[in-house]
């Protein structure tokens, strides 16, 4: 999994980007509640995690990224929440058993990920039965090539058309895609078929179905 551009590095770990994660969270979930055990990969510096773990303080949250410079970075952040925890992981071959998270979160990272079908492929993997898939990327645009390559960043943005179909093709079922920014945007939730119950024993499913 490619690292991200010097630049996108340098803002992830800014402390403007904390304080914007703060008010993404609620967005980028459109509200899904987000219990027991949760994975986000390409968690970058932990600020989306740190805000989750803010607002959750009863979550246990892992945020993993591939570079070990960020992981580090989402360590400092995340050092008063004990529930929450940094690890270093490509989000192609994530290092989890299977079945092994409530929900996995994933913000503006899949764009990152040349192989983004395998990441896609590997949430729905250790996603629990009634789990679900969220979160946001950015879709293919001229904007929003011209941007990346000016970053110098490994990109390979996402297409409109075909996210779903990998979402089925990964066994997830689309609860909510919802286009943002005049198109340039997609927030997602996705489900992963069954009953399901989180790490304290409640039934989750029937909660994330309403």
């Amino acid at each position: 999994m490619p690292k991200m551009s010097a630049l996108e590095a340098s803002f992830c770990r800014s402390a403007p980007w904390g304080l914007v994660a703060r008010r993404m969270v609620p967005w980028a979930t459109q509200g899904f509640p987000v219990t027991g055990n949760v994975l986000e990969i390409g968690g970058g510096s932990g600020a989306m995690a740190e805000a989750i773990a803010r607002a959750n303080p009863r979550v246990r949250l892992t945020t993993t990224d591939a570079d070990p410079v960020m992981v580090e970075a989402a360590r400092d952040r995340l050092a008063g929440f004990p529930l929450a925890q940094a690890r270093q992981a490509d989000a192609t071959r994530l290092p989890f058993e299977d079945e092994s998270f409530d929900t996995v979160l994933s913000f503006l990272m899949l764009h990152h990920v040349i192989e983004w079908e395998r990441a896609v492929a590997e949430a729905a993997r250790v996603l629990r039965s009634g789990g679900a898939f969220v979160g946001y990327d950015l879709l293919a645009s001229p904007m929003a090539s011209l941007v990346h390559r000016a970053d110098r960043s490994p990109h390979r943005l996402i297409e409109p058309e075909a996210f779903g179909p990998v979402l089925d093709h990964a066994g997830l079922g689309p609860l909510a895609l919802r286009l943002s920014f005049g198109g340039r945007v997609l927030r997602f939730i996705a489900h992963k078929p069954g009953n399901a119950q989180d790490a304290s024993g409640n039934d989750i499913t029937s909660r994330r179905s309403r």
